[in-house]
């Protein structure tokens, strides 16, 4: 599972061969959440989280807004 970004405690990763919608994996301390990457029409937003607090499944998906488009171009690149 490739570490696309690291940044203010996350990790935001990629998993190999994942399935559809295109999302990442990010992953604070014990916690971690599911995030869409979206389109040029739609905002990533998050599918589930666990063990992560609210503010840092906010922050983390703010992290996944500001990187989206370099984001959805790794997904390709792993997902051709």
């Amino acid at each position: 599972m490739p570490t696309i970004i690291r940044q203010d405690g996350f990790l935001i990763m990629i998993m190999l061969n994942d399935h559809r919608p295109p999302h990442v994996h990010a992953f604070k301390g014990n916690g971690r959440a599911r995030i869409t990457l979206g389109n040029s029409q739609e905002r990533p937003h998050i599918l589930e989280a666990y063990g992560m607090k609210d503010a840092d499944a906010k922050k983390a998906l703010l992290i996944v807004i500001e990187n989206q488009e370099s984001l959805i171009k790794a997904w390709e690149k792993y997902h051709e």
